[in-house]
């Protein structure tokens, strides 16, 4: 597994950890590192596409930046007492993948109070829903196009920095 992969995983948990219990909020999050170190993190829901659209998108991010290794998060509620924040990472040369889960507990008024240690697991990356996002993508050249507007007009609004040494 890549360097960046691992510390991708307990950046994504210690920013999880600052979103949720600082602002409340627990956002879809998409973050990729390519092999110069360059990380790019923003939230999926802002995308506002349908899901084949929004994977088609990320393959073509993930394609675009040649990225070494990406990260997915998001809720899950199993029901009103048991919610998570789960997120795995995927990197690129490797058939496994890191995923990460913690359990969060919200007060009477449904807001976050607790959230525990994130656990990590190994797991084949064929079986994550979001692992395939690294196979080649066909896409139109319009779409192409539209992606790449898009992404140009994205990069001015998120968190870019550099996890180079």
């Amino acid at each position: 597994m890549h360097l960046y992969s691992e510390n991708l995983a307990l950046e994504v948990a210690q920013y999880y950890r600052n979103i949720v219990l600082g602002h409340g909020a627990t956002p879809k999050v998409f973050t990729l590192v390519n092999g110069d170190g360059d990380q790019y993190l923003f939230f999926i829901d802002d995308l506002q596409m349908e899901r084949a659209e929004e994977d088609q998108f990320l393959s073509y991010i993930i394609q675009e930046h040649d990225a070494v290794s990406y990260a997915r998060g998001t809720l899950v509620i199993v029901d009103q007492a048991q919610q998570f924040i789960e997120f795995a990472v995927v990197d690129k040369d490797d058939a496994q993948a890191i995923v990460c889960s913690a359990e969060l507990t919200r007060n009477l008024e449904d807001k976050p109070i607790g959230l525990s240690e994130f656990e990590k697991t190994l797991v084949k990356r064929n079986s994550i829903v979001f692992g395939h996002l690294y196979d080649p993508v066909k896409l139109s050249d319009e779409k192409i196009e539209d992606f790449a507007s898009l992404w140009e007009e994205m990069k001015t609004k998120i968190l870019h920095r550099s996890m180079a040494i």
